[in-house]
């Protein structure tokens, strides 16, 4: 559908006369939101709006049902699937501006936040009330609240804490209708109804815009430590793993990489040791001081009685902010180095993970593509970036990811475990969901949304 069938010089004029409503002109906010994390993901909008209160989403969207276009919400841009990206044209709704922590109370261990707030200063604003908000995803300091709710984002810190939703009492919604629907409770529990919270967190923006969340808070862990293991190999690694959750301990963040990785950033690593390893894995323990520091040695133990060829300690704060700035920078330095990188987010049962990574060398071989492997191995969740030396080779590495999905559904495991399926994982949701789950799906998303105006073509058209 061209990019200027919707929002005629009339549509706009009333768009730009609904009161707190900002239109945006500058060119580049214009070109920035055409795009989101997703490389090589592009459409331009006819329209950019920010919006800063409930009323005029409320506006905005009562005009789009009776006008029939499109409007995309949008937090920070960070998503990697696509899923703010006006695949449709017509207008993006940026939050970025509903960005106010309204409330924390310390005594309900409760916040109040609008969709903009960033998750770093949540977890900042938090922690001044001796408090905590665990969920970590790798953009924790640039991506918003709303968005981590769009996608139930996840992060390192899942292994023990959970993602977003676990952490989501309630929040405020405006439907596709231009309706005002409050989710939820503000107390530990509660069963009232249906669960329109749990339905609205990771609906991806189809649903409903995120207008406000009340947030569950925990106290803050008292200290954290942090551990190195280093591997000949990842399969040993990924056994190791296995055998530290099945030790009865619960590390708060369990990530591993793999020897290319390694390649690919271990002269940064404040580890000399690194240099040759087949893989890493990075352990983190919190809690009280004296028992973290009694896990984190037996952690250590048990990778080195399962063949790791060093385990390093690195319990300072300076040292460990290091190590998972290095972490981070592990997808931008496989985006430096080939101009065709797919991300893939895939999960597979934590029995299943060695399995699984031992036969990536084989689709490699097979379809003429170098696959990388990084994540949260603590629950599952493996990031595999798939290259390729040029642009030309997408529709091999296309068929190799294709297979490589299916592996995955056959282990019993889910192909995308954080980042969502907006569009770029449309075209696999036969792999995992049957006929009858998608046109189930579809008929939720016509029931909320039945002029399909809100974040079309994304997830379930």
């Amino acid at each position: 559908m061209p990019n200027d069938a919707f929002i005629t010089p009339e549509i706009k004029k009333r768009i730009a006369a609904i009161p707190g409503l900002h239109l945006v002109d500058d060119p580049q906010k214009l070109e920035d939101c055409g795009k989101d994390g997703t490389p090589n993901l592009f459409h331009r909008p006819e329209l950019v709006v920010e919006a800063t209160e409930t009323a005029p989403i409320q506006a905005l969207l009562r005009l789009a049902n009776a006008c029939r276009f499109p409007v995309t919400p949008r937090g920070l841009g960070t998503g990697l699937a696509g899923g703010a990206v006006p695949v449709q044209g017509g207008v993006v709704l940026s939050l970025a501006r509903m960005n106010r922590i309204i409330t924390i109370e310390r005594s309900n261990m409760i916040a109040l936040c609008e969709p903009g707030v960033l998750n770093l200063d949540l977890k900042n604003a938090a922690r001044e009330q001796g408090l905590f908000y665990p969920p970590d995803p790798a953009s924790f300091d640039t991506c918003s609240l709303g968005g981590n709710a769009a996608t139930n984002a996840g992060g390192p810190a899942c292994v023990k804490y959970g993602t977003t939703r676990d952490y989501i009492l309630g929040l405020e919604a405006v439907l596709p209708s231009g309706e005002l629907v409050t989710t939820g409770v503000r107390t530990r529990k509660g069963v009232v109804g249906y669960d329109l919270t749990r339905l609205l967190v990771g609906s991806e923006g189809t649903l409903g815009i995120i207008t406000k969340l009340i947030l569950r808070l925990i106290p803050h862990p008292a200290a954290v430590t942090t551990l190195v293991a280093l591997f000949d190999g990842l399969g040993p690694a990924m056994e190791a793993i296995q055998t530290i959750l099945m030790s009865g301990h619960t590390p708060s963040a369990l990530e591993f990489l793999d020897e290319r990785c390694l390649a690919l950033i271990g002269d940064l690593l404040p580890f000399p040791e690194v240099k040759g390893a087949g893989a890493m894995l990075l352990i983190e323990t919190d809690g009280a001081p004296d028992r973290i520091q009694q896990e984190i040695e037996a952690i250590g133990q048990l990778c080195l009685a399962g063949g790791a060829t060093e385990v390093l300690m690195a319990p300072d704060a300076a040292r460990r902010n290091r190590l998972w700035e290095i972490r981070k920078a592990v997808s931008l330095r496989i985006e430096e180095h080939y101009p065709l990188d797919v991300h893939e987010d895939i999960v597979v049962p934590l029995g299943r993970i060695a399995e699984f990574v031992a036969c990536l060398p084989a689709y490699d071989a097979e379809f003429g593509m170098k696959i990388y492997a990084f994540g949260h191995a603590g629950d599952g969740n493996i990031h595999l970036s798939v290259t390729a030396e040029s642009s030309a080779a997408t529709e091999r590495v296309e068929a190799g990811i294709r297979k490589i999905l299916e592996r995955v559904v056959e282990t019993g495991g889910t192909m995308s475990g954080e980042h969502g399926v907006g569009i770029a994982k449309q075209r696999f949701l036969s792999l995992e969901l049957s006929p009858e789950n998608i046109r189930l799906q579809r008929a939720i998303k016509h029931l909320f949304d039945p002029n399909l105006i809100l974040n079309p073509g994304k997830v379930f058209t």
